[in-house]
């Protein structure tokens, strides 16, 4: 048996389950810094998904620091995939669109604040230093980039990261996604034990419910 819960701390993770939105993901090409990749997975979280898709062909994936992360690494379900191709096969049968962030053709990009982030949307980010690959850009459905009114050119990428997501709840957020649970109940009743068993607690029976939206109403 584990750690009792308490009904507030429950009620949480109820009410984040109802919110994750598992049609908006991320994939990390090669990002190296680990303090980089920290704080992406820490926006990730807050923004609701669900998954984040990783690929590491030439980097290592760094060690992270639970208290860089936020702890987030606890919440999101992180999907490690053998290649770009792999990946943007498994997106595009899960009806996602695909919008790399490439700095070098800003002619045939879209502003990051056209793009409808409402829709099933995976958004690529590449490497510190290279950015995404040429086989990444070739293969996705689209490029976008963030408005730059100064100087520097580009963003940190955990920022440009963030920038990308608030923008994608702020839509989302109009169009009500984080209204009404995404995932089906059982889906919902399974992953709130899963968070349960990496936290050590366990679920008294009084607490437990047969409607696991009920906590988002």
């Amino acid at each position: 048996m584990g750690r009792p819960i308490t009904e507030r701390r429950l009620a949480r993770m109820r009410e984040v389950l109802a919110r994750r939105q598992p049609d908006l993901t991320v994939v990390l090409e090669n990002v190296h810094d680990p303090h980089n990749v920290s704080a992406v997975l820490r926006s990730c979280d807050a923004v609701g998904l669900l998954r984040v898709h990783l690929v590491y062909t030439i980097e290592e994936f760094p060690e992270l620091s639970e208290n860089v992360s936020g702890s987030a690494l606890k919440w999101l379900e992180l999907v490690f995939q053998p290649s770009i191709e792999a990946c943007y096969r498994t997106l595009r049968s899960q009806g996602f669109t695909i919008y790399t962030t490439y700095l070098g053709d800003p002619a045939r990009s879209v502003d990051l604040y056209d793009l409808d982030l409402t829709k099933p949307v995976a958004l690529v980010f590449g490497n510190e230093q290279r950015g995404v690959s040429d086989e990444a850009v070739a293969g996705a459905d689209g490029n976008f980039v963030i408005p730059m009114m100064g100087m520097v050119r580009s963003l940190n990428i955990s920022v440009a990261c963030a920038v990308s997501l608030y923008e994608a709840l702020r839509q989302r957020r109009l169009a009500g996604h984080y209204a009404r649970p995404k995932l089906p109940p059982t889906e919902l009743e399974e992953r709130l034990q899963r968070w349960l068993e990496r936290e050590g607690r366990a679920l008294p029976v009084e607490l437990r419910t047969s409607d696991p939206s009920a906590a988002s109403e």
